[in-house]
């Protein structure tokens, strides 16, 4: 023992039971155990204020965090179940109050506390969650006014995403049975409370899902919609989930959420934001009343315009027609050309008749019998010549003398020289008494002509 300190025990090398000691030492995990259970006795359940730091959400669904004033930090959990009925998505940097159960985590010597309910810290930290969100979302893009769309002008299909309960869907359909009858899908959700949100979301992607030629038709226009209320009332329209299927919708959107004075995440998000539901009503489809009026007016001044250009017309011709010659002033000098040429070409024919008459008069002696007789004899004579010229000259009637005519066999070419005839190969040989097959082969350097044994030629 050190006499400077009294009680203290210099350490050994092994540990030994020394007088004094009552009772053996304990584990670390019967430490933290006893640790364990003495906060979650002392304390119990505990409601905390404080800025949430660190916040993350693992894979299995757990929420992990730290809550944090000036001075301290205590870590916090949210278990898959209580995370999931949060009303709002929790960011890093809002003040919440958080309500659970103080326990610690052996695993790291920690003490924590279990939250199974959180709520914001009033209406300053709701408005800052709001502006940190609002802020993240715009960086994205996702309120460019240059991607906002033209609405259509007269939707065939309207799709209504709103509780098919309340005074909201009854405003909206009758107001549009007033101005324009249009078909109309409501796909009914909770426009307030735990899952609400999740379902206006599935309800605006599931519009855009729908086929264009399936059994229900795809709208050609959204209307998001619900009344007035508190600014936790309208959170739902201000929850992320929301304000990107809103703004991802491949429809048109109108978002009617509240009223006037009341603005949410979803109204930057939507391709127009309208006052009130029935507002939206009003913007979605024209007054029919007024199409119709509007399409007699301009049936009448198409009428009008019409009827002034055929007016206009009809005076530009009468001007023309008095500035334009009269019609006999016109067709007189070609009138009188055809009559001169009418007179001329009656004394042609006359003129040609007579010649022609004369002319057959003067050679009409040459059709005498006596003379046709002659000229017959006369032709029957100089065709008998040239005929005997022609047997004299055939080539064949040499052939009665010993003469061969050689032609060759594929063309029938008579073929006048040994070049001709060893080109030509298979040949054929006219006698006065028939014709002989031969071809020309090549037996060293010479050629020969042979039917069945070669003979030299």
């Amino acid at each position: 023992m050190d006499d400077r300190f009294p009680g203290f025990q210099s350490s050994r090398l092994v540990a030994e039971q020394q007088p004094g000691d009552n009772a053996a030492p304990e584990s670390v995990s019967e430490l933290a155990g006893r640790l364990k259970r003495m906060v979650e006795g002392e304390f119990g359940r505990v409601r905390l204020r404080g800025e949430i730091s660190g916040y993350k959400r693992a894979s299995s669904g757990h929420v992990y965090l730290c809550l944090k004033d000036d001075s301290a930090l205590i870590d916090g959990v949210m278990w898959r179940g209580s995370a999931g009925s949060l009303p709002f998505t929790p960011q890093d940097g809002v003040e919440v109050i958080a309500s659970g159960k103080l326990t610690t985590y052996p695993g790291r010597s920690r003490y924590q506390i279990v939250i199974d309910r959180m709520e914001l810290a009033g209406e300053g930290a709701l408005m800052a969650l709001l502006e940190k969100l609002k802020a993240k979302l715009a960086g994205e893009g996702l309120f460019d006014p240059a991607k906002k769309r033209r609405l259509p002008f007269l939707p065939k299909t309207i799709g209504i995403v709103t509780s098919p309960t309340g005074a909201v869907i009854r405003d909206i359909l009758h107001r549009l049975e007033d101005r324009c009858p249009t078909h109309v899908i409501v796909w009914p959700v909770k426009v307030q409370g735990e899952g609400s949100a999740a379902e206006i979301a599935r309800a605006v992607q599931g519009f855009g899902a729908l086929p264009e030629d399936g059994p229900v038709r795809r709208p050609d226009l959204l209307i998001v919609a619900r009344g007035g209320g508190s600014i936790e009332d309208l959170w739902s329209f201000n929850e992320e989930i929301v304000v990107r299927a809103v703004a991802a919708s491949p429809i048109p959107v109108i978002s009617a959420v509240g009223h006037e004075t009341d603005t949410t995440l979803c109204d930057h998000a939507a391709d127009l934001r309208a006052p009130t539901p029935t507002a939206a009503a009003e913007i979605a489809v024209p007054v029919r009343a007024e199409l119709a009026h509007n399409i007699a007016t301009l049936s009448l001044r198409t009428q009008r315009i019409v009827r002034r250009y055929h007016q206009r017309g009809s005076e530009q011709l009468a001007a023309l027609v008095r500035v334009m010659p009269r019609r006999d002033a016109l067709l007189g000098p070609q009138r009188q050309r055809l009559d001169d040429a009418a007179a001329r070409l009656s004394l042609a024919l006359e003129r040609r008749v007579a010649t022609a008459r004369r002319n057959l008069d003067r050679h009409g002696h040459a059709l005498r019998p006596a003379m046709l007789t002659q000229r017959l004899a006369q032709a029957r004579a100089q065709f008998e010549g040239t005929a005997r010229m022609l047997a004299q000259v055939d080539p064949d009637n040499l052939l009665q003398k010993g003469y061969v005519r050689v032609t060759a066999r594929t063309s029938g070419k008579t073929v006048t020289s040994a070049a001709e005839a060893r080109a030509a190969g298979a040949l054929q040989l006219h006698f006065g008494d028939g014709v002989l097959e031969a071809k020309v082969e090549r037996t060293s350097g010479r050629a020969y002509v042979s039917r069945e044994q070669p003979t030299l030629l």
